[in-house]
């Protein structure tokens, strides 16, 4: 058991995730100036102001012990890229940020170097937000079943439960829609996610479009996504009512091609109707398709992934996301297998590094990554494309340089502000039902926080 002192420290948890990458917390106790009886052998660390200098700390004390060297550095954030970026424009030249992110932060050569090339090729392909553009997120709370491993806000629900949501989210829509067009603010990307979206029917998701398109200026609008993840949900009638309103981008998520880790995993859907969901998005056209598969699944062995990896790029999808799993705290895995993430470290690792060396082999190239808590590995997600066909609301999502404007319940809006660089948090409540009960309330957040009425 190793004794961890933390003095003058407010946020614990700034330092727990560092040592979370070492040792799982069955291997350590964290004391800190408010408790009265420390161990004598407690091993301290002080800050005195930079934090990660203190980081680097107990970085270098726990590879001595372990002698574990996460790749990934002191860095615990979601986001490294934005990190690279900040970088390179304050230290002049990407030379001189790989030097800092190796030297300081103790990150590895490779993942350095992947950094700067995702910095690089975001900027030449997508540049700066302009100003007044925004990202719309639009949240529908529904799936068919709840995954072992989620810990998003998704419920299953009958239609008139479903009406009664759509109902408040249409109340929203229009007050957005309403005060971004007087204050000049228009959409540079739209992406309803979840949740599965297609859990509505035909019916229900031609309303929802209806109401976007009535109510938001799309005339200036890169990228319009549906996620469509689960593949048992689409149907063609469904494909034909967002080919028909523009929407330009969906996701068709097998997680695993393997119908024995789906039924693991509380998947209801199955490999063939993965296949039958891609097949017909491909003959009904117009839509550029992401495919998310997950490494690491309980169950699955490297070949078994790698199976998964060979079947999808054999469908030629624009992108494939590569997920490491991580072990939520809300989830139902967390409940069964808290140390799951830790047994599977250096199997997981194998996968994604065979997935890379496969994907670039065929075409594919990274373009949009990030973090996640409680991972194997402490790796990576991992988006790569084909072509040109990079998701802006990716990218923008990530690099935090624009306001993501996010209706439905679990929506938390992020508006930015350029001048101080800085963001500020506009939340709706999680619950749905919570969120049909209290839409005013939402609506006046909005008002206040973000249109500034």
């Amino acid at each position: 058991m190793y004794a961890l002192k933390l003095e003058n420290v407010k946020n614990r948890n700034l330092y727990e995730e560092l040592i979370k990458l070492f040792l799982p917390p069955s291997r350590y106790r964290i004391f800190t100036d408010s408790d009265a009886e420390i161990p004598e052998d407690a091993v301290i660390f002080r800050e005195e102001g930079d934090k990660d200098e203190v980081k680097r700390q107990i970085y270098q004390y726990l590879n001595q012990q372990t002698g574990l060297r996460p790749k990934w550095g002191i860095l615990t954030g979601i986001r490294p890229v934005k990190l690279a970026g900040e970088l390179c424009r304050k230290l002049g030249s990407e030379e001189a940020a790989e030097n800092y992110l190796q030297e300081k932060y103790y990150v590895n050569k490779k993942k350095t170097e992947l950094l700067l090339r995702l910095y690089r090729d975001q900027q030449r392909e997508l540049g700066v937000p302009e100003e007044k553009s925004a990202g719309i997120y639009i949240g529908i709370p529904f799936c068919p079943t709840r995954c072992l491993y989620c810990s998003f806000t998704s419920n299953q629900a009958d239609p008139e439960e479903m009406e009664r949501y759509l109902e408040a989210l249409f109340s929203e829509i229009a007050f957005v829609g309403r005060n971004m067009r007087r204050d000049g603010i228009f959409a540079e990307s739209i992406y309803i996610g979840g949740g599965t979206p297609t859990s509505l029917d035909a019916g229900q998701l031609e309303r929802l479009l209806s109401q976007i398109r009535t109510h938001f200026d799309l005339s200036r609008l890169r990228e319009f996504t549906v996620e469509a993840g689960r593949p048992d949900t689409v149907t063609q009638e469904k494909l034909e009512v967002l080919r028909s309103f523009g929407v330009d981008r969906i996701s068709i998520n097998p997680q695993s091609m393997h119908d024995k880790t789906l039924e693991t995993i509380g998947r209801s859907h199955s490999t063939r109707d993965t296949l039958r969901a891609f097949t017909a998005a491909r003959k009904t056209g117009g839509f550029l398709i992401n495919m998310d598969l997950i490494a690491g699944l309980p169950g699955e062995t490297t070949e078994d992934f790698e199976d998964s990896l060979r079947k999808t790029a054999e469908l030629m999808p624009d992108n494939i996301t590569l997920h490491t799993l991580a072990v939520k705290r809300s989830s139902r895995l967390k409940e069964m297998d808290e140390h799951f993430h830790y047994r599977f470290q250096e199997q997981t690792e194998e996968m994604l590094e065979k997935a890379r060396a496969f994907l670039t082999e065929k075409g594919w190239r990274p373009y949009y990554l990030y973090r996640q808590k409680h991972t194997a590995g402490s790796t990576e997600n991992l988006g790569y494309c084909r072509d040109h066909s990079m998701s802006v609301y990716n990218v923008r999502i990530m690099e935090e340089a624009q306001s993501i404007i996010a209706l439905g319940a679990g929506g938390i809006t992020k508006v930015y502000y350029p001048r101080e660089n800085r963001l500020e948090r506009v939340p709706n409540v999680s619950n749905y039902e919570i969120y049909i009960e209290r839409i005013e309330e939402m609506l006046e957040r909005k008002r206040k926080n973000l249109f500034r009425r």
